[in-house]
């Protein structure tokens, strides 16, 4: 969830290193440090709040050296302050850490029984003292770095620095990403390859268990059983690196408007010019009885509509789980099982650990994610790309769009492997697809204006019915991430058996009704909100509005669809609703409070 940046360079690196935090600022934060080698002297420098902190603390207060390391922290253990954010120092061993140590209560206790005390409420704290401790009895910096790690339960990504080691970095990943990167008599540790593309486009990605030593002209890693191990170096493409904002005021502002480009990529990855849907080796739907559907969040949504296309379509069972949920209630699984993970980052910690839990019991592992290079994509049979691109913006928009379109495409190739009808028109109407969602992106000034009114709510509810009750969670889950204002997501005939009660003149509805098989069930369930003073927004299309406007408080129309693509589409308004209604209140759109783009923590 937070940022690692590492440098052993040939040129002074505080401002390499927060230039490279930048990069991360995407990953949800509250505090940042960096540390530095100078002269043989370790020393620090950290602040609270946004990177700009940590920026004029260095003005005022400089700190030279050409090694170094560097942090964002979003707060797991404590509260964000100085004291607690990172590097963490104990003696010569300065610290940055991603993830959880898990055992830190048993390590402190065993490091007080030494009298050692703590100064920070983190569990990273215990990792620097606990390395400090193995080299007081001379034991070298790398491998009191590695008796360390060797102690710690939990996940992590660690990066250590030494006083007196201008020349030397160690590093270790369990659980939560790490890559190493290759410069000419420099070396490089970071979170991702966003951190170090500025520095260098070779990129050594780090396994689980591994542990890595490195000077400015060596690399040396070994594996979980303490093997050396040769692991592959990688030139990445520096443009799936780009993080600019092209004149957007707000990257999840670009990222919306890149929707119809990064649809029409995850297009042409799977379907062919004679309409025909290419899949990696390994996934044959001919051989598969059952589908598990494993996500978290927004991809878990994405999951939910799958499981109407995979039913509906296909005719084949499905069942999605929360990923923080799955493993816990220890499924049975039956034969000719598929389980599918989806993550946008492809790091996500708690569908990566319902994976490992699937591992020989599922027939076939597919993961499909962001990032070719995660952890679930190197540890899953298939791989599926979804083909946005880079993802700055906490909010997921394109990569749900495009996680939508694959699983859709999916079920398509299900359906003509179990011999099932395709619906009339497909694969042919997904060729529209972004061109319609770029129509869609024409009903921004409207969709601007309705939002001013939400913002004054303190609750709102969205409805959705069918294939849509899934956006309307979606929807829920977009308003609250961003605007913080209270919004619940319902399918529509649930409305009656509960929520109801919450309808008055001061709670906004959302309704979303394309004119499909469900559409007058949805309409009579708005109506029954209309009659109880509640205030609706309903998006539909357009004989969707001229049989339903009435009444209600406002109108969003959007392009008439066929019905399987309708949650593609309908992904986007309830995309711009939370973004403007956050606009009119002054949130902070691309890094909402106490959010984080990758959760790698459970």
């Amino acid at each position: 969830m937070c940022g690692i940046v590492g440098v052993l360079g040939n040129h002074e690196v505080s401002p390499i290193l927060v230039e490279a935090l930048k990069r991360l600022e995407y990953r949800g934060y509250d505090s940042a440090g960096i540390a530095t080698v100078n002269g043989g002297t370790l020393d620090r420098r950290r602040a609270v709040g946004k990177l700009i902190n940590l920026s004029d603390e260095l003005v005022h207060n400089p700190l030279p050296g050409k090694s170094g390391i560097g942090h964002t922290r979003w707060a797991t253990h404590g509260a964000p302050t100085v004291t607690n954010a990172h590097p963490h120092r104990a003696g010569r061993v300065a610290v940055v850490h991603n993830g959880i140590v898990e055992n830190f209560k048993e390590l402190r206790a065993e490091l007080a029984s030494h009298g050692i005390g703590f100064v920070t409420e983190t569990d990273t704290e215990t990792v620097a003292l606990l390395c400090e401790f193995y080299m007081r009895d001379g034991t070298p910096a790398a491998e009191a770095a590695r008796k360390t790690v060797a102690r710690l339960d939990g996940a992590f990504a660690l990066a250590f620095l030494f006083e007196g080691e201008e020349d030397l970095m160690v590093g270790a990943r369990k659980g939560s990403p790490l890559a190493v990167g290759h410069g000419d008599g420099e070396m490089f540790l970071g979170s991702d390859a966003i951190a170090l593309a500025p520095m260098t486009d070779r990129v050594t990605y780090l396994e689980e268990g591994d542990f890595v030593v490195l000077t400015r002209n060596s690399v040396a890693i070994w594996d979980a059983k303490g093997n050396l191990a040769n692991r592959e170096m990688r030139q990445i493409r520096l443009e799936n690196t780009r993080i600019d904002k092209d004149g957007h005021k707000h990257f999840m502002a670009k990222e919306i408007a890149e929707q119809p480009v990064a649809v029409d990529k995850a297009l042409k990855a799977y379907l062919a010019e004679d309409n025909t849907i290419q899949l990696p080796e390994g996934l044959d739907f001919a051989k598969i009885d059952r589908l598990s559907l494993v996500a978290c969040g927004t991809a878990f949504y994405a999951c939910m509509v799958a499981k109407y296309w995979f039913e509906t379509i296909a005719r084949l069972p499905v069942e999605v789980d929360v990923a923080s949920e799955f493993r816990y209630r220890e499924p049975p699984v039956s034969p000719g099982t598929l389980a599918l993970f989806v993550s946008q980052s492809g790091e996500t910690a708690d569908t990566l650990a319902a994976l490992r839990y699937m591992q020989g019991k599922a027939d076939v592992i597919a993961g499909l994610v962001n990032v070719p290079e995660s952890s679930i994509a190197r540890e899953s049979d298939v791989v599926l790309p979804i083909h946005a691109g880079p993802e700055i913006s906490v909010a997921s928009t394109k990569a749900f769009t495009c996680q939508l379109t694959v699983l859709l495409l999916l079920a398509l190739k299900a359906a003509e492997a179990k011999g099932q009808p395709l619906p009339k028109g497909m694969p042919d109407d997904l060729r529209a697809l972004p061109g319609l969602i770029h129509q869609c992106l024409g009903a921004e000034a409207q969709i601007a204006a309705a939002s001013r009114d939400l913002a004054s709510a303190r609750d709102i509810i969205f409805l959705g019915r069918g294939q849509l009750y899934p956006l309307a969670l979606e929807g829920a889950l977009k308003l609250k991430e961003l605007s913080y204002i209270h919004a619940e997501g319902y399918a529509s005939g649930e409305l009656k058996h509960g929520p109801i009660a919450l309808i008055d003149e001061t709670v906004p509805v959302i309704v979303m009704a394309p004119r499909d098989a469900l559409f007058e069930k949805t309409i009579s369930n708005m109506q029954e909100v209309m009659a109880r003073g509640g205030r609706v927004t309903l998006v539909t299309d357009a004989q969707g509005a001229r049989e339903a406007a009435d009444g209600t408080a406002e109108v969003i129309t959007l392009p008439n669809v066929p019905d399987a693509l309708a949650p593609i589409l309908y992904a986007v308004p309830a995309q711009q609703i939370a973004y403007f209604t956050a606009i009119a209140k002054g949130t902070d759109v691309d890094q909402p409070r106490n959010l984080a783009k990758s959760v790698t923590v459970e």
